[in-house]
């Protein structure tokens, strides 16, 4: 089974995580092949657009740990760092700066890697029973390589969020200004359809210099040169558990993340 669909609808292009017996987890896979639909539907003349959503009970659970990668006593900082730089970092810069409006539709958990898909949308509509988590201070690392919290959540939410690893629910994220709008469960597709569609009736110029106008201004805030900079931060977790035990933290969560999903 495919694990990213996509299709245009009426100029909107949706692309869809597509793993839903795995909560939509990310395999390198999945990543390079939304990579490649998001950068399909940016060369599209007739998308003005993105609208990003996924399949089953949950939007995304974040990062799959349960396979790939060279053997443990082969892995090296440089490898870990090479990997994520990538697509974790490189991929979800590339995504926030589609010059298109992008709409994340997210429903269930979003936890720690899933926040690098939702995050990088221009608007974020949540269903009721969305939850937004970042846990892995548990497992040694200060948060996901794309540190979005600041930005999203305001200093101190942000503290809260990752000291305790406990999920932000759609109505504090809307409280916030993280997500655009809550609604009903059944009525996510729906709701976020009817805004693109809305939005596709804009000129397409004058979309692409608002998106520009609004990111270039928290470029200049130092949202970019924060990201970069965060992200080394988050490599250094992964130096400390080499150092430590010869495995990258990441390799433990999981289990922890198995959890989380459960609650």
């Amino acid at each position: 089974m495919e694990q990213i669909l996509y299709e245009v609808r009426d100029r909107v292009a949706v692309i869809t995580l597509n793993r839903p017996e795995a909560a939509n987890a990310q395999t390198m896979e999945l990543l390079d092949d939304l990579d490649a639909a998001w950068t399909r539907a940016a060369a599209d003349d007739e998308v003005r657009v993105i609208v990003l959503k996924a399949n089953g009970r949950h939007f995304s659970a974040g990062h799959d740990l349960k396979g790939g990668g060279p053997a443990p006593e082969k892995l090296t900082l440089e490898y870990i760092y090479n990997i994520e730089a990538r697509r974790y970092l490189e991929y979800t810069l590339r995504w926030r700066n589609v010059p298109k409006p992008s709409i994340a539709a997210v429903q269930g958990k979003c936890i720690a890697g899933g926040l690098m898909l939702c995050w990088p949308c221009d608007l974020i509509v949540a269903a009721e029973n969305a939850q937004f988590s970042d846990p892995v201070v548990h497992m040694g690392i200060g948060g996901v390589e794309y540190h979005g919290h600041t930005w999203e959540l305001g200093p101190r939410k942000a503290k809260e969020i990752l000291f305790t690893g406990r999920p932000v629910t759609a109505e504090e994220a809307e409280k916030v200004g993280m997500v655009n709008r809550v609604v009903p469960l059944d009525d996510l597709d729906t709701a976020a359809m009817e805004l693109a569609g809305q939005i596709a009736q804009m000129h397409p110029f004058a979309l692409r210099q608002a998106k520009r106008a609004v990111n270039q201004t928290l470029d200049v805030q130092g949202f970019y040169a924060a990201i970069q900079s965060v992200f080394d931060i988050h490599e250094t977790g992964h130096g400390n558990a080499l150092s430590e035990s010869g495995l990258p933290v990441l390799m433990q969560l999981t289990g922890m993340k198995d959890k989380v999903k459960g609650q």
